[in-house]
């Protein structure tokens, strides 16, 4: 899983932060959990603040 794969990294944090709320989240604490991920193999620094707020939207909408 890369950066880019945001459709799928917003399903994936959907399922391990189910109580999260994507909404108020911090990009620090986003972009730490994306790292985290087991399948996540991309450059730990490969974002920016667009990729983060696609994740984000990306999440919110897999949540409605």
């Amino acid at each position: 899983m890369r950066w880019l794969d945001i459709r799928e990294i917003a399903i994936r944090l959907d399922e391990l932060h189910p109580d999260a709320d994507p909404v108020h989240l911090r990009f620090t604490d986003l972009r730490r959990w994306v790292v985290a991920l087991p399948e996540f193999n991309d450059a730990p620094d490969g974002c920016n603040e667009k990729i983060l707020e696609a994740i984000q939207q990306a999440w919110i909408e897999e949540r409605d």
